[in-house]
C-alpha cells in the first residue's frame, strides 16, 4: 500500500536572511553612507603624503602625485578588503584602508638619506613579508586577547585626538574655528539623539554638511583649491624612479609593518565584534593578506604602507551601518578621486574645524570601543592592571611629549616615536610574560640551587 506523502514533504525551507554585513542598501542610502566614510578618511589619506613630501622639500606637483597615488592605492585596498576573495584574501568587513601615520617618521628619515625610491622598495618588501607571515599571526591570535587588543585600540583612538585638535586650530579661524568645531560636534550629538534611526545613520554627514554651510558666513570656507585643481590626471608611479632596495630602509619599514599588523589585528577584531561577524583567526589572516598585498601594490605605485583605518571602527560604531558594500563604494570613490583631482579638492574644501570636530567624535569613539573590549579582560588581576597601566603610560609619552626620544638614534625612534607601536609591544610582551611563561616561585629556585650545590 502506498504511503501518502506528507503535505510538507516537498516544501522548500525558507531562505535565511543575509547577514547585515552582506546586505547592499538601496542606492539612495548607499551613496550618502559611502560619502560619510570617504569624507572622514580623506584627511588621513592626504596627510601622510603631504607631510612626507613637505619634509623632503618636494615641489607641489610631486606632492600632488603622491596624494593621487595614495588615494588610488587606498581605494583599491578598500575594495580588496571589503569584497575580497572568499576564503583567501580580504576580511569582507566594513574596513576602510589607507596609509598609516606610523610610517611618517621612518619614510622621512629614509627619504632624506636614500631617496623616496628606497621608501617604496622597502614598502614592497614589507608587504611581501606581511603576506608570508599572515598565517602565523592567525595561529598566534590567542596571544592577542582583549587585554592586548583593547589596550591597543584604545590608544589608537586617544592618541589620534591631538591630530583632530590640530585640524581645528591649524587654520586662521581662532575662536571662530573653535566655535565651528563645537557646533559640529553638537550637531552629531543632536542628530544622533533627536533624529529618527533612518536619519541618525547619517549624523556625521549631516554635521559635516551643516558645518560647511555655517563656515561660509564665518569666513572659514576656502574653495579656491577647487578652481585651481586639474579636471583630470593620471597617477604617475615612475615620477620618482624605479623602487630601490636598501637594507637599512627595509629593516626600518619591517618594524613599522609589524606595528601595522598588530594595529590591523586590533581593528579587524574590533569591527568584527561590532558587526557580530569575523572576529576570528581566519578573518584576521585574510585581512592581513589584503594588507600585505595592498602594501606591495602601494610601493609599486609610489605610495606608502597600507593599514586598516581606525576611523572605520568609530564610524561603524556610531552609525551602526554594518554593510561592507557601503565601504566598498567609498573605495571605488577614492579611485575616482585619484584620477579627478578637482573632486578631491572639493572633498578637501571641508573646513578644518568641521573635519576636526567630526574626527574628535570618531577618534574618541575608537578609544571607547577599545575600552569596551578591554572591559572583557579581568582587571581585578593585578598583572593585567599593570599591563594596561604600563602600555597606556608608555604609549602616551610620544603623544604628550613628541621630542621625548629625540636624543636616541633614528632606528630606535622609528619605534618609540609611535605611541601605538610602544603600546602594542608593551602590552604583547607583558601579556606573554604574565600569562604564557612558566611560573616558578623563588623558594623553589632556591631549593633547586641548594640541591645542585650538594
Amino acid at each position: 500500500m502506498a504511503v501518502a506523502a506528507h503535505p510538507d514533504a516537498d516544501a522548500v525551507a525558507p531562505a535565511q536572511d543575509p547577514h547585515p554585513v552582506d546586505v547592499r542598501p538601496p542606492l539612495r542610502r548607499l551613496v550618502p553612507l559611502s560619502l560619510q566614510h570617504l569624507l572622514v578618511a580623506y584627511a588621513g589619506m592626504a596627510t601622510m603624503p603631504l607631510l612626507v613630501g613637505t619634509a623632503l622639500h618636494l615641489p607641489e606637483e610631486r606632492i600632488r602625485i603622491l596624494i593621487s597615488a595614495n588615494l588610488l592605492v587606498s581605494g583599491l585596498a578598500t575594495l580588496l578588503q571589503t569584497l575580497g576573495v572568499k576564503g583567501f584574501v580580504g576580511a569582507r568587513l566594513p574596513l576602510v584602508m589607507g596609509s598609516t601615520f606610523t610610517a611618517i617618521t621612518p619614510a622621512i628619515l629614509i627619504g632624506q638619506e636614500h631617496g623616496l625610491a628606497a621608501v617604496f622598495g622597502a614598502t614592497i618588501v614589507s608587504g611581501l613579508v606581511t603576506v608570508a607571515v599572515a598565517p602565523w599571526f592567525g595561529r598566534c591570535l590567542h596571544l592577542f586577547p582583549p587585554l592586548v587588543t583593547g589596550t591597543v585600540i584604545a590608544v589608537i583612538g586617544f592618541s589620534l585626538v591631538p591630530s583632530a585638535a590640530g585640524l581645528v586650530s591649524g587654520g586662521k579661524g581662532g575662536g571662530r574655528g573653535l566655535a565651528l568645531a563645537a557646533v559640529t560636534v553638537a550637531l552629531v550629538v543632536l542628530v544622533e539623539r533627536l533624529a529618527p534611526p533612518a536619519v541618525a545613520r547619517f549624523s556625521v554627514l549631516v554635521a559635516m554638511a551643516a558645518g560647511t554651510v555655517l563656515a561660509v558666513p564665518m569666513g572659514l570656507f576656502d574653495g579656491s583649491g577647487v578652481t585651481e585643481a586639474d579636471a583630470a590626471t593620471v597617477p604617475d608611479p615612475t615620477a620618482f624612479g624605479a623602487p630601490t632596495f636598501v637594507v637599512p630602509a627595509i629593516v626600518a619599514m619591517l618594524v613599522v609593518q609589524l606595528v601595522n599588523m598588530v594595529e590591523s589585528v586590533g581593528d579587524t577584531l574590533a569591527v568584527g565584534q561590532i558587526v557580530e561577524r569575523g572576529d576570528d583567526a581566519p578573518t584576521v589572516v585574510r585581512a592581513l593578506r589584503a594588507d600585505g598585498a595592498a602594501t606591495v601594490v602601494s610601493g609599486a605605485l609610489a605610495s606608502f604602507p597600507i593599514v586598516t583605518f581606525g576611523q572605520s571602527v568609530g564610524l561603524v560604531s556610531v552609525t551602526r551601518v554594518r554593510s561592507r558594500h557601503v565601504v566598498a563604494l567609498s573605495g571605488a570613490l577614492m579611485v575616482v578621486l585619484a584620477f579627478v583631482p578637482v573632486l578631491g579638492a572639493a572633498v578637501a574644501a571641508v573646513p578644518g574645524p568641521v573635519l576636526g570636530g567630526v574626527s574628535l567624535v570618531m577618534f574618541g569613539t575608537v578609544g571607547a570601543v577599545g575600552l569596551r573590549i578591554l572591559a572583557r579582560a579581568d582587571l581585578s588581576d593585578s598583572r593585567n592592571l599593570l599591563t594596561v597601566a604600563l602600555a597606556f603610560g608608555l604609549g602616551m609619552i610620544p603623544v604628550g611629549a613628541p621630542d621625548f626620544y629625540a636624543p636616541l638614534p633614528s632606528y630606535a625612534r622609528t619605534v618609540l616615536d609611535s605611541g601605538i607601536a610602544v603600546t602594542g609591544i608593551v602590552a604583547f610582551l607583558l601579556n606573554l610574560l604574565f600569562h604564557h611563561t612558566p611560573s616558578v616561585s623563588l623558594p623553589l629556585r632556591l631549593r633547586v640551587r641548594k640541591e645542585a650545590a650538594r
